[in-house]
């Protein structure tokens, strides 16, 4: 399990961010209990595996990187499973969000690995 370092801690966090991001509308407001469990389960496990990669990597790039995964994967989520749609502007708005994680990856300190 080498890849279950600072990046694959994260990029777990960044999965488990999709996976509780998704469920809400479920929820109704927190309202139904086990899409809520599900939920905070997974929200838990989110920030737990985030607090794990920030051992290794630097704070302001792991967070950048979870929150930039938790958009992402949310946002493909709606398109594909909820019917909503992409369209030019939310486009450019995704390639912007991942080029300012790249951004942020090249310009860290971290050896990049």
């Amino acid at each position: 399990m080498a890849w279950l370092n600072g990046w694959g801690f994260l990029l777990l966090a960044g999965l488990c961010e999709v996976l509780y991001a998704s469920i809400i509308p479920r929820t109704d407001g927190f309202t139904r209990l086990w899409p809520s469990l599900y939920c905070g389960f997974f929200l838990l496990l989110s920030i737990y595996l985030l607090s794990l990669s920030v051992r290794v990597l630097p704070l302001g790039l792991a967070y950048a990187v979870w929150v930039g995964i938790g958009t992402i994967g949310t946002v493909l989520y709606a398109m594909f499973y909820m019917g909503e749609q992409l369209g030019v502007l939310r486009s450019l708005c995704l390639v912007m969000i991942i080029a300012g994680i790249v951004g942020l990856k090249l310009a860290s300190p971290e050896p990049l690995a």
